[in-house]
Parts: C-alpha cells; structure tokens; sequence
C-alpha cells in the first residue's frame, strides 16, 4: 500500500502532470469572478513551468550534475590493465529500465533505450571481467516475460552465457534491488550499471543495503561538449522528458535522505 502511495504522490509532483493540473485548476477558477485573479495566476505559472521544463538548456542544467556526480567507465585498450576497483568486482549489475511486447521480436528490439544502454554497457564489462556474473533486474505483469528475463534473453543473444545469468524478479525499485543483490553478492564487490541520472541514488541504496558498489554510468543524456547553437534555445518532448528525469531523481534522493538512506 505505501508502495504505491509513494508512486501515486510522486506522479503529481512531476512537470507535465504537476503543469497540467496548474494550468487546468486556472482555467476553471477563471470562470469564477471572484477567483479570476487566482486562476489566471495559476494558468500563468502552470504555462511558464512547462516551457521552463521543456526548455533544452534548463533540461541540460537540471540533469548535467546528476550525471556529472560519477565518472563513466573508460574505453578499455587491448593488453592494458584494467582500472583496479573494476578488476575486483564479481558481479555487474543492470538495473531494470523496461521494455516493450511483441510476439516475435527478438529481446534487444524489446528493450527501451535506458535498458538497451544500461545492457551494452554491462556486456562491455563483463567481456572485460570473463569470471564475473550478471545481475538482471525488472518485475513483470505475471503474464508476459519479467523485463529481468527479457534483459537475460537479450545478454544472451549479446553472448553473454546463461550460466552467467542471475535473475531478479521481484524487486519493484531501486531499494528492493539493492537488498536482492545483496542476497546474492553476498558482501562481494560489485559493477553497477545504470542510467547516469539514476546513478547517484543508485549509489547511496546499495551502500545502505552493505555493498561496495562500483559506479558505472550509462545512458548520459547530456555530455560535457554539447553543441550549442539555435537549437539549443528550442523546446521539444526530450528536454521535457530529461526535466522529469532529473526532478524524479531529485525528490527520490530527498526521501531516502529523509530516511536516513541518503
């Protein structure tokens, strides 16, 4: 029940649904002649957000020092060592960024383009790490595949061996993740692959929950040499989508700090 409270809460507090509510309630208290003043205030605020939000800049400088806060993982070069704290590790994990369904398509073509990034990067480790295991993540519907087993499926086509492969289904978030690794890793070192933005608070429950996480960020949605020119000053779906990323982080972190998490 607190699960979804939790999600339910979070939803409204995102820019498009927070925005739309703004500017919905302000239109209506317009057709009161005593809340006009209010409504209008409300529409403004709700309009003015939404294109802050939907901005390219803004949405750059929102989401740029959540993905700045680790490092990303180097190309490796053949015959040279690899950094000493990956060489460590024994697991890399992927935490589940979902994916899609259709009968008769093959499992990468199913994954969004988080999972997609977040599996590459991982495979690319574990070529490097040729004793380490897989840790998959993602929760199903109870009728199709669980998106861990979509994401297995897909390593697999990727070469990654099944034996190699550990599975977890259950876990609805980030927190439920982390203590299932835990359970399998069992105190032993590990890789962790996720979306830049989602890294940080990644970092912070797998350290709550005992581990020694490794940190290696995939899926950046901004990058240091980024061009800048008129289409910077545009507005579109992507930036809007890079806001809500970089809020829903932001609010994340502020409940697992309040927690004592953080």
């Amino acid at each position: 029940m607190f699960f979804w409270l939790k999600k339910f809460v979070s939803f409204w507090l995102m820019p498009l649904p927070f925005c739309l509510t703004a500017i919905i309630v302000g239109l209506v208290l317009m057709g009161f002649a005593r809340r006009a003043r209010y409504g209008r205030a409300l529409l403004i605020v709700g309009v003015v957000l939404l294109m802050f939000f939907s901005n390219k800049i803004v949405s750059r400088w929102l989401i740029r020092p959540l993905e700045t806060r680790y490092a990303a993982m180097p190309e490796f070069v053949a015959g040279a060592p690899l950094p000493p704290a990956l060489a460590e590790c024994r697991f890399v994990v992927v935490l589940g960024g979902g994916n899609g369904s259709s009968p008769g398509v093959s499992a990468n073509n199913l994954l969004s383009t988080s999972a997609t990034s977040r599996l590459i990067e991982a495979v690319r480790l574990l070529r490097a790490l040729p004793e380490a295991k897989l840790i998959v993540s993602g929760p199903g519907d109870g009728v199709r595949d669980t998106h861990a087993v979509v994401l297995a499926r897909a390593a697999q086509a990727y070469g990654i061996g099944p034996e190699r492969i550990h599975t977890i289904d259950q876990a609805r978030d980030t927190e439920d993740e982390s203590r299932a690794v835990q359970r399998i890793a069992q105190g032993q070192p590990v890789a962790l692959v996720t979306s830049a933005w989602h890294m940080p608070r990644s970092v912070a429950l797998f350290r709550s929950a005992g581990l020694t996480p490794l940190p290696c960020p995939a899926d950046f949605r901004s990058h240091a040499e980024d061009d800048f020119g008129f289409e910077s000053l545009i507005w579109d779906v992507d930036s809007l989508t890079r806001s809500t990323f970089a809020v829903r982080e932001r609010i994340g972190h502020l409940w697992i700090r309040l927690r004592g998490k953080g």
